[in-house]
Protein backbone atom coordinates (compact mmCIF):
# COMPACT_ATOMS: atom_id res chain seq x y z
CA UNK A 1 0.00 0.00 0.00
CA UNK A 2 2.81 2.40 0.85
CA UNK A 3 4.35 1.82 -2.55
CA UNK A 4 1.01 2.51 -4.27
CA UNK A 5 0.51 5.68 -2.23
CA UNK A 6 4.00 6.82 -3.13
CA UNK A 7 3.35 6.26 -6.84
CA UNK A 8 0.06 8.13 -6.73
CA UNK A 9 1.58 11.05 -4.79
CA UNK A 10 4.54 11.16 -7.15
CA UNK A 11 2.19 11.38 -10.13
CA UNK A 12 0.23 14.19 -8.45
CA UNK A 13 3.47 16.11 -7.95
CA UNK A 14 4.33 15.76 -11.62
CA UNK A 15 0.85 16.84 -12.75
CA UNK A 16 0.99 19.84 -10.42
CA UNK A 17 4.34 21.05 -11.72
CA UNK A 18 3.72 24.41 -13.53
CA UNK A 19 6.56 23.67 -15.93
CA UNK A 20 4.52 20.82 -17.41
CA UNK A 21 1.48 22.90 -18.34
CA UNK A 22 2.40 26.60 -18.42
CA UNK A 23 2.64 26.67 -22.22
CA UNK A 24 -1.00 25.63 -22.79
CA UNK A 25 -2.75 26.47 -19.55
CA UNK A 26 -4.97 29.57 -19.37
CA UNK A 27 -4.34 31.61 -16.24
CA UNK A 28 -7.78 32.64 -15.09
CA UNK A 29 -8.19 35.86 -13.12
CA UNK A 30 -10.64 35.80 -10.24
CA UNK A 31 -13.87 37.64 -11.02
CA UNK A 32 -13.67 37.13 -14.78
CA UNK A 33 -16.31 34.99 -16.51
CA UNK A 34 -15.36 31.84 -18.37
CA UNK A 35 -17.21 30.55 -21.46
CA UNK A 36 -19.88 28.00 -20.59
CA UNK A 37 -20.73 25.07 -22.86
CA UNK A 38 -24.12 24.76 -21.12
CA UNK A 39 -25.01 28.39 -21.85
CA UNK A 40 -23.70 28.19 -25.41
CA UNK A 41 -25.89 25.17 -26.06
CA UNK A 42 -28.84 27.16 -24.73
CA UNK A 43 -27.91 30.05 -27.02
CA UNK A 44 -27.89 27.77 -30.07
CA UNK A 45 -31.23 26.26 -29.06
CA UNK A 46 -32.76 29.71 -28.64
CA UNK A 47 -31.45 30.89 -31.99
CA UNK A 48 -32.91 27.83 -33.71
CA UNK A 49 -36.28 28.55 -32.06
CA UNK A 50 -36.13 32.16 -33.25
CA UNK A 51 -35.04 31.35 -36.80
CA UNK A 52 -37.38 28.40 -37.31
CA UNK A 53 -40.42 29.09 -35.11
CA UNK A 54 -42.65 26.06 -34.68
CA UNK A 55 -39.86 23.56 -35.37
CA UNK A 56 -37.73 23.90 -32.25
CA UNK A 57 -38.97 24.55 -28.73
CA UNK A 58 -42.61 25.32 -27.94
CA UNK A 59 -43.26 28.39 -30.05
CA UNK A 60 -46.89 28.94 -31.00
CA UNK A 61 -47.43 30.20 -34.52
CA UNK A 62 -50.75 31.88 -33.74
CA UNK A 63 -50.44 35.52 -34.88
CA UNK A 64 -51.57 36.83 -31.50
CA UNK A 65 -48.84 34.95 -29.60
CA UNK A 66 -45.83 34.82 -31.98
CA UNK A 67 -44.65 38.29 -31.05
CA UNK A 68 -44.83 37.40 -27.35
CA UNK A 69 -42.69 34.29 -27.85
CA UNK A 70 -40.18 36.19 -29.96
CA UNK A 71 -39.90 38.88 -27.30
CA UNK A 72 -39.23 36.33 -24.56
CA UNK A 73 -36.65 34.46 -26.64
CA UNK A 74 -34.83 37.57 -27.82
CA UNK A 75 -34.63 38.99 -24.28
CA UNK A 76 -33.18 35.73 -22.98
CA UNK A 77 -30.82 35.45 -25.95
CA UNK A 78 -29.54 38.98 -25.43
CA UNK A 79 -28.72 38.27 -21.79
CA UNK A 80 -27.00 34.95 -22.44
CA UNK A 81 -25.16 36.16 -25.52
CA UNK A 82 -23.89 39.23 -23.71
CA UNK A 83 -22.47 37.03 -20.94
CA UNK A 84 -20.77 34.58 -23.30
CA UNK A 85 -19.34 37.24 -25.62
CA UNK A 86 -17.88 38.99 -22.58
CA UNK A 87 -16.43 35.70 -21.35
CA UNK A 88 -14.82 35.08 -24.74
CA UNK A 89 -13.36 38.58 -24.84
CA UNK A 90 -11.91 38.29 -21.34
CA UNK A 91 -10.53 34.83 -22.09
CA UNK A 92 -8.55 35.99 -25.11
CA UNK A 93 -7.58 39.47 -23.87
CA UNK A 94 -3.84 39.59 -23.15
CA UNK A 95 -3.81 42.96 -21.39
CA UNK A 96 -3.13 42.04 -17.77
CA UNK A 97 -2.82 45.63 -16.53
CA UNK A 98 -6.43 46.68 -17.05
CA UNK A 99 -9.71 45.35 -15.68
CA UNK A 100 -10.67 43.17 -18.61
CA UNK A 101 -14.31 42.82 -17.53
CA UNK A 102 -14.78 46.60 -17.39
CA UNK A 103 -12.89 47.09 -20.63
CA UNK A 104 -14.98 44.58 -22.59
CA UNK A 105 -18.47 45.00 -21.09
CA UNK A 106 -19.58 47.75 -23.46
CA UNK A 107 -18.08 45.97 -26.47
CA UNK A 108 -19.88 42.74 -25.55
CA UNK A 109 -23.26 44.49 -25.20
CA UNK A 110 -22.80 46.21 -28.57
CA UNK A 111 -21.85 42.96 -30.32
CA UNK A 112 -24.84 41.13 -28.81
CA UNK A 113 -27.29 43.78 -30.01
CA UNK A 114 -25.75 43.95 -33.48
CA UNK A 115 -25.94 40.18 -33.77
CA UNK A 116 -29.60 40.12 -32.76
CA UNK A 117 -30.36 42.85 -35.30
CA UNK A 118 -28.85 40.61 -37.98
CA UNK A 119 -31.05 37.58 -37.16
CA UNK A 120 -33.68 38.44 -39.86
CA UNK A 121 -30.91 38.36 -42.48
CA UNK A 122 -29.63 35.01 -41.17
CA UNK A 123 -33.17 33.67 -41.42
CA UNK A 124 -33.45 34.93 -45.00
CA UNK A 125 -30.24 33.15 -45.98
CA UNK A 126 -31.28 29.95 -44.20
CA UNK A 127 -34.62 29.96 -46.01
CA UNK A 128 -32.67 29.99 -49.28
CA UNK A 129 -30.59 27.05 -47.99
CA UNK A 130 -33.74 25.11 -47.03
CA UNK A 131 -35.34 25.76 -50.43
CA UNK A 132 -32.19 24.70 -52.29
CA UNK A 133 -31.94 21.52 -50.21
CA UNK A 134 -35.57 20.63 -50.86
CA UNK A 135 -35.37 21.30 -54.60
CA UNK A 136 -32.09 19.39 -54.90
CA UNK A 137 -33.22 16.22 -53.09
CA UNK A 138 -36.00 14.13 -54.67
CA UNK A 139 -36.33 12.27 -51.35
CA UNK A 140 -37.34 15.41 -49.45
CA UNK A 141 -41.11 15.50 -49.03
CA UNK A 142 -41.47 19.09 -47.80
CA UNK A 143 -39.61 22.03 -46.25
CA UNK A 144 -40.53 20.87 -42.75
CA UNK A 145 -38.76 17.55 -43.23
CA UNK A 146 -35.64 19.38 -44.36
CA UNK A 147 -35.63 21.65 -41.29
CA UNK A 148 -36.44 18.88 -38.82
CA UNK A 149 -34.32 16.04 -40.16
CA UNK A 150 -31.44 17.21 -42.34
CA UNK A 151 -28.13 17.58 -40.47
CA UNK A 152 -26.91 20.01 -43.11
CA UNK A 153 -29.44 22.63 -42.02
CA UNK A 154 -28.32 22.35 -38.41
CA UNK A 155 -24.68 22.67 -39.43
CA UNK A 156 -25.31 25.58 -41.81
CA UNK A 157 -27.39 27.34 -39.14
CA UNK A 158 -24.51 27.11 -36.67
CA UNK A 159 -22.10 28.26 -39.36
CA UNK A 160 -24.15 31.35 -40.27
CA UNK A 161 -24.51 32.26 -36.59
CA UNK A 162 -20.82 31.72 -35.88
CA UNK A 163 -19.72 33.57 -39.01
CA UNK A 164 -21.72 36.66 -38.08
CA UNK A 165 -20.30 36.67 -34.55
CA UNK A 166 -16.81 36.43 -36.03
CA UNK A 167 -17.57 39.38 -38.32
CA UNK A 168 -18.52 41.36 -35.21
CA UNK A 169 -15.11 40.69 -33.69
CA UNK A 170 -16.24 38.11 -31.15
CA UNK A 171 -13.37 35.76 -30.24
CA UNK A 172 -13.53 32.06 -29.28
CA UNK A 173 -17.35 31.80 -29.11
CA UNK A 174 -17.80 31.35 -32.90
CA UNK A 175 -15.43 28.38 -32.84
CA UNK A 176 -17.34 26.85 -29.93
CA UNK A 177 -20.58 27.12 -31.91
CA UNK A 178 -19.14 25.65 -35.12
CA UNK A 179 -17.62 22.73 -33.20
CA UNK A 180 -21.01 22.02 -31.60
CA UNK A 181 -22.38 21.43 -35.09
CA UNK A 182 -19.31 19.37 -36.00
CA UNK A 183 -19.93 17.07 -33.04
CA UNK A 184 -23.66 16.90 -33.72
CA UNK A 185 -23.57 16.31 -37.49
CA UNK A 186 -20.06 15.31 -38.55
CA UNK A 187 -19.93 18.43 -40.76
CA UNK A 188 -16.93 20.68 -40.08
CA UNK A 189 -17.35 24.26 -41.35
CA UNK A 190 -14.91 26.83 -40.03
CA UNK A 191 -16.76 30.02 -39.01
CA UNK A 192 -14.31 32.19 -40.96
CA UNK A 193 -15.24 30.60 -44.31
CA UNK A 194 -17.38 32.73 -46.63
CA UNK A 195 -20.46 30.96 -47.98
CA UNK A 196 -23.10 32.39 -50.29
CA UNK A 197 -26.84 31.74 -50.41
CA UNK A 198 -28.76 28.59 -51.42
CA UNK A 199 -26.00 26.36 -50.04
CA UNK A 200 -26.68 22.62 -49.92
CA UNK A 201 -24.83 19.78 -48.23
CA UNK A 202 -26.32 16.40 -49.16
CA UNK A 203 -25.95 13.72 -46.46
CA UNK A 204 -23.02 15.66 -45.05
CA UNK A 205 -20.96 13.31 -42.89
CA UNK A 206 -17.25 14.01 -43.27
CA UNK A 207 -17.56 17.37 -45.05
CA UNK A 208 -14.72 19.77 -44.22
CA UNK A 209 -14.69 23.46 -45.21
CA UNK A 210 -11.48 25.25 -44.29
CA UNK A 211 -11.23 28.70 -42.74
CA UNK A 212 -10.26 30.69 -45.86
CA UNK A 213 -12.63 28.89 -48.23
CA UNK A 214 -14.94 31.04 -50.35
CA UNK A 215 -18.14 29.44 -51.67
CA UNK A 216 -20.50 31.21 -54.04
CA UNK A 217 -24.27 30.97 -54.46
CA UNK A 218 -26.23 27.82 -55.30
CA UNK A 219 -23.38 25.42 -54.52
CA UNK A 220 -24.09 21.80 -53.62
CA UNK A 221 -21.57 19.43 -52.03
CA UNK A 222 -21.94 15.80 -50.97
CA UNK A 223 -20.60 13.75 -48.08
CA UNK A 224 -16.87 13.38 -47.60
CA UNK A 225 -15.93 16.50 -49.57
CA UNK A 226 -12.86 18.38 -48.36
CA UNK A 227 -12.10 22.01 -49.17
CA UNK A 228 -8.68 22.02 -47.57
CA UNK A 229 -5.15 23.37 -47.60
CA UNK A 230 -2.38 21.82 -49.66
CA UNK A 231 0.48 22.87 -47.38
CA UNK A 232 1.33 25.20 -44.53
CA UNK A 233 4.04 27.74 -45.40
CA UNK A 234 6.38 28.60 -42.56
CA UNK A 235 8.37 31.64 -41.53
CA UNK A 236 12.16 31.80 -41.13
CA UNK A 237 11.85 30.18 -37.70
CA UNK A 238 9.84 27.25 -39.05
CA UNK A 239 6.52 28.35 -37.54
CA UNK A 240 3.32 28.13 -39.65
CA UNK A 241 2.29 31.47 -41.19
CA UNK A 242 -1.28 32.09 -40.11
CA UNK A 243 -4.03 34.09 -41.78
CA UNK A 244 -3.02 33.66 -45.41
CA UNK A 245 -5.58 32.38 -47.99
CA UNK A 246 -4.87 28.67 -48.43
CA UNK A 247 -8.27 27.08 -49.18
CA UNK A 248 -10.29 26.84 -52.42
CA UNK A 249 -12.65 29.31 -54.04
CA UNK A 250 -15.81 27.64 -55.36
CA UNK A 251 -17.81 29.85 -57.70
CA UNK A 252 -21.58 29.90 -58.27
CA UNK A 253 -23.66 26.89 -59.37
CA UNK A 254 -21.01 24.24 -58.69
CA UNK A 255 -21.78 20.63 -57.71
CA UNK A 256 -19.08 18.61 -55.91
CA UNK A 257 -19.79 14.90 -55.51
CA UNK A 258 -18.91 12.58 -52.63
CA UNK A 259 -15.31 12.12 -51.57
CA UNK A 260 -13.81 14.87 -53.72
CA UNK A 261 -10.70 16.48 -52.25
CA UNK A 262 -9.94 20.04 -53.38
CA UNK A 263 -6.79 21.55 -51.94
CA UNK A 264 -5.00 24.89 -51.98
CA UNK A 265 -5.93 28.41 -53.08
CA UNK A 266 -7.40 27.33 -56.37
CA UNK A 267 -10.64 28.28 -58.12
CA UNK A 268 -13.41 25.95 -59.22
CA UNK A 269 -15.12 27.88 -62.01
CA UNK A 270 -18.85 28.58 -62.07
CA UNK A 271 -21.30 25.97 -63.38
CA UNK A 272 -18.77 23.15 -63.02
CA UNK A 273 -19.40 19.56 -61.89
CA UNK A 274 -16.73 17.81 -59.84
CA UNK A 275 -17.07 14.02 -59.80
CA UNK A 276 -16.68 11.77 -56.79
CA UNK A 277 -13.31 10.83 -55.28
CA UNK A 278 -11.25 13.15 -57.47
CA UNK A 279 -8.18 14.99 -56.17
CA UNK A 280 -7.82 18.56 -57.43
CA UNK A 281 -4.96 20.98 -56.80
CA UNK A 282 -5.20 23.22 -59.90
CA UNK A 283 -7.74 25.76 -61.15
CA UNK A 284 -10.77 24.43 -63.01
CA UNK A 285 -12.30 26.61 -65.72
CA UNK A 286 -15.96 27.58 -65.76
CA UNK A 287 -18.47 25.07 -67.15
CA UNK A 288 -16.08 22.15 -66.63
CA UNK A 289 -16.87 18.53 -65.77
CA UNK A 290 -14.13 16.66 -63.92
CA UNK A 291 -14.49 12.89 -63.46
CA UNK A 292 -12.36 9.80 -63.04
CA UNK A 293 -11.79 7.52 -66.01
CA UNK A 294 -9.63 4.39 -65.67
CA UNK A 295 -7.38 3.59 -62.69
CA UNK A 296 -4.12 4.64 -64.37
CA UNK A 297 -5.49 7.48 -66.48
CA UNK A 298 -5.58 11.19 -65.77
CA UNK A 299 -8.82 12.68 -64.66
CA UNK A 300 -11.02 13.70 -67.56
CA UNK A 301 -12.36 17.22 -67.86
CA UNK A 302 -14.34 18.61 -70.75
CA UNK A 303 -13.40 22.06 -69.51
CA UNK A 304 -9.91 23.03 -68.37
CA UNK A 305 -8.37 19.77 -67.25
CA UNK A 306 -6.27 19.61 -64.09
Amino acid sequence: MKELDFRINNTIEKLSDPESYNVVCHEHRLGEPLPSIVKLNKIVDLIREILFPGYFGNTSLRPETTKHYMGVYVDELNELLNEEILAGMCFECDNEKNNRVKKNTTKAKKAAIEFIEYLPEIRRKLVSDVKATYVGDPAARNFGEVIFCYPSIRAITNYRVAHRLLELGVPLIPRFISEMAHGETGIDIHPKAKIGESFTIDHGTGVVVGSTSIIGNNVKIYQGVTLGAKSFPTDIDGNPIKGIPRHPIVEDNVVIYAGATILGRITIGANSIIGGNVWITRDIEKNSRVVQTKPNDRFFSDGAGI
